[in-house]
């Protein structure tokens, strides 16, 4: 053997030795919270002496693997109060953390070490999450502490006005969304058509908002996802609360069913403000109630076993002759399994079901319509070492969708029974995700998700000429609906279209010092879900259609980069991010097109793109009596339909708009939201906040003819006017009664006052011809000026 190659031997059999060789133990557990044994999700666990460190995962579980030693442990968690432990790794062991609230603690804890800072190194960006006291802090409409309307205060994330439902993230739509409480998908998070959303903060324990770089783990949506996680109960004591407010009322109970091995949780919700409609005379109401509700069983160490549930309507009706009754309702089995110290299992069984309901005697028919799906998921967390922990896992949905049934609602009302053709359609995924921290300044985050859509058979499907369902006409230069030719009679087992999808995922951070990092990512999405709605902002009669023969999944491409800071100890941080977003086969609508009750939906629609821009800048202050955050964006959200090739000619058809680029109706250009909060004494809290935004598009009349005596206006290119500019001042103050101190059952009032300086902002205007002067004039419609309340909060 060579001198050269019997040294590199040796060198490589040293390295091995001294990398590989050595000994190393995990350290695995379970983290929760003192007063409840409730699991507490991304608590972290560092070890400064080795600038490393790992988070809980969302069932509250960590594992590291770290060479043999003696190590000083700091358990950290945003409310809660530090725990600084020695821990001597000389094998393999399970520790399991129970943490303090801070209000709980008798003398400040003051850690001196140099704590790894992991939100700064991980490369996971574009997330934000809120705790849910800064909720229940942030004033809102009518003082019912509200998750959308608070996350409408992140950079990045608006909607289409006062009372429009849902909410838009990076220039995408509201269908764009994916939302999932415990797992299961929400598709509609309103009540009372967007006044509020379907969460009750009592129940939950964590959010979090993906907007870029969203893991692998997560699919079907191509903006962004809000992942929501239900409380578990408290396995410890009963305790109970909930609130008395203006327009609704909340209560929420838990407690052991087997001290600290089983809980449960129930929590409802409902408005009356309707009851007293009477009393003015008025016959008409709305409504909304819910329910949330959460078992868990301890088996073992390794074994735990969750049943949780939601259940929601909104009813409104003008007198008897109109009812409209809409809403979700969930339910979730998980069975999570811990294989070893270094593996953690979760299974879960859902099934959820959107339903939307119309009762209307005056035409004398019933209208019903929904989707409902079928989910099953596995998914692993493996923690290799304490630099590479792999996530991978199955995923299966099943979907029905059923765009609506008419029924007579008497037996004289000659409306004669008819069902629109039901869809079915299955989605099936698996993934792979990786963190991986290759050196002390550098971290990755990369995986893969492979995803196949199957449209299944269904009784009817039409078939055009050309597979078109769409014309053109070269002379009047519009599309019109096409004719079919036939009509198709597939069976279930058929298949009508199938769609595959690689969708990688790839982040990267970059540690600049210990307070200050870069990151960038890519991600890839597929979207095969399709919400119909032509409006600004969707109703709940809009209906969702799958992807198959003339729809095509929406594909998008997106690529972050940002600058991140923490300043005086992580006292303020400021989080930059500028983002580009390209969407593939985004849906356009034909002029004129009709989506209700429309058998044939493929005949007024168009596959076009979409793409935004734009930056985001969250300066926060995060400790002290007085936080808050100031959140800016700077943003452009286009889509276009450019013409296709007219068949048998070199002509090109006009396309949506001529072709040309156009604002979506969530195009803002510029977003500006503060919230403050102050705690004066143990007494007195104060909050506020304050939104601008960039007017929302919309279309003006650019001129009028006249048609045998009729005034006819007539209207240029697609959303080239906005609306006057959006502002808004709310505040409240929290009074805490001293007495408080010595009673089990604990009270606090929280006075508000929503838009205090009473602008009328513009939800919508509309032209009409003035009866007296008989010229046109323009006329604002506005939802809210001055709004205050008063709720009561109370907790035992």
């Amino acid at each position: 053997m060579t001198k050269p190659l019997w040294l590199f031997l040796f060198l490589c059999s040293c390295f091995y030795t001294h990398v590989f060789a050595q000994e190393k133990y995990t350290l695995s557990g379970v983290i929760t919270e003192e007063s409840s044994n409730e699991t507490l999700i991304g608590v972290t666990i560092a070890f400064p002496s080795l600038g490393s460190g790992v988070t809980t995962n969302e069932y509250g579980f960590y594992s590291i693997t770290l060479p043999k030693g003696d190590y000083q442990a700091v358990v950290s968690y945003l409310g809660f109060r530090d725990i600084i432990q020695t821990i001597s790794l000389d094998r393999d062991k399970k520790i399991d953390f129970q943490l303090a609230e801070e209000a709980e603690q008798l003398q400040e804890v003051v850690v001196t070490e140099n704590v790894e800072k992991l939100d700064i190194r991980k490369p996971q960006m574009s997330v934000n999450t809120l705790s849910v006291g800064t909720i229940k802090k942030i004033p809102v409409i009518l003082g019912e502490a509200d998750v959308i309307k608070s996350i409408l205060l992140l950079p990045g994330v608006t909607n289409a006005g006062e009372g429009a439902s849902g909410f838009n993230v990076r220039g995408g739509s509201v269908d764009q969304n994916l939302i999932l409480l415990d797992e299961a998908i929400i598709f509609n998070s309103s009540h009372l058509f967007g006044f509020f959303s379907v969460f009750n903060p009592d129940a939950i324990k964590d959010i979090k908002l993906y907007k870029g770089g969203i893991p692998a783990r997560y699919g079907g949506r191509v903006s962004s996802v809000l992942d929501i996680f239900q409380k578990e109960g408290n396995s410890k004591e009963f305790k109970m609360n909930g609130g008395i407010g203006a327009v609704a009322s909340r209560l929420l109970l838990e407690g052991p069913i087997a001290k600290d091995k089983a809980a449960f949780l129930i929590g409802g919700r409902a408005s009356y403000a309707h009851l007293f409609l009477p009393l003015f005379d008025i016959d008409n109401t709305a409504y909304f109630y819910d329910l949330n509700t959460k078992i868990n069983y301890k088996i073992n160490d390794n074994n735990n076993i969750f049943l949780s549930g939601y259940f929601g309507r909104d009813v409104f009706g003008i007198s008897d002759s109109f009812v409209n009754t809409y809403g979700n309702a969930v339910g979730n089995f998980r069975w999570n399994h811990l294989f070893s110290d270094k593996l953690f299992s979760n299974l879960s069984l859902i099934y959820s079901d959107y339903y939307y309901g119309l009762k209307l005697d005056f035409v004398g028919f019933n209208w019903n319509s929904g989707i409902r799906n079928f989910n099953v998921k596995y998914d692993l967390k493996h923690y290799l070492n304490d630099k590479l922990q792999v996530n991978y896992g199955l995923n299966n949905i099943y979907y029905q969708f059923n765009p609506g049934k008419i029924e007579p609602s008497n037996e004289n009302s000659g409306i004669l029974e008819e069902q629109l053709i039901q869809k079915y359609a299955n989605e099936l995924a698996a993934y792979v995700d990786v963190e991986h921290r290759l050196t002390d300044n550098l971290s990755l985050g990369y995986g893969l998700r492979f995803s196949y859509f199957n449209r299944l058979g269904q009784d009817e499907i039409n078939v055009y000429a050309n597979d078109n369902p769409v014309n053109f006409d070269p002379l009047l230069f519009i599309y019109q609906e096409a004719d079919p030719i036939s009509v198709a009679t597939p069976g279930r087992n058929e298949s009508l279209a199938q769609f595959t999808n690689w969708e990688p995922r790839l982040s990267l951070s970059y540690t600049l010092s210990e307070d200050s990092s870069i990151k960038t990512s890519y991600t890839r999405l597929a979207q095969y879900l399709h919400l119909l709605s032509n409006t600004a902002s969707p109703t709940p009669l809009d209906v969702w259609t799958p992807s198959g023969p003339f729809v095509k999944p929406q594909l998008l491409d997106q690529y972050a980069l940002g600058y991140f800071k923490s300043f005086s100890n992580d006292d303020y941080s400021l989080e930059t991010e500028v983002f580009y977003k390209d969407v593939q086969n985004r849906i356009d609508y034909i002029d004129g097109a009709n989506l209700i009750a429309n058998n044939s939906i493929e005949q007024v629609i168009l596959n076009g793109e979409a793409r935004a821009y734009g930056l985001e800048l969250l300066f926060r202050k995060n400790e002290g009596k007085f936080q808050g955050w100031l959140a800016y964006t700077l943003s452009k959200s286009e889509q276009r339909t450019p013409g296709r090739t007219i068949n048998g000619t070199n002509t090109l058809e006009t396309g949506i708009n001529n072709g040309n680029w156009y604002n979506t109706p969530f195009d803002k250009t510029h977003d500006v939201s503060l919230f403050a909060s102050y705690d004066l004494n143990e007494k007195w809290s104060f909050n506020t906040n304050f939104v601008y935004q960039t007017g929302q598009p919309t279309n003006y009349p650019v001129g009028q003819f006249e048609f045998q005596g009729l005034t006819v206006p007539y209207y240029g290119l697609r959303n080239e006017e906005r609306l006057p500019a959006y502002n808004r001042l709310d505040v409240s103050a929290s009074l805490t009664p001293r007495k408080n101190k010595n009673r089990k059952m604990k009270g606090e009032w929280v006075f508000s006052i929503y838009n205090v300086y009473n602008r009328r902002n513009a939800a919508a205007i509309n032209f009409r011809r003035n009866d007296d002067t008989g010229a046109n004039e323009a006329v604002r419609t506005s939802i809210f000026g001055i709004v205050p309340a008063v709720t009561y909060n109370f907790k035992l």
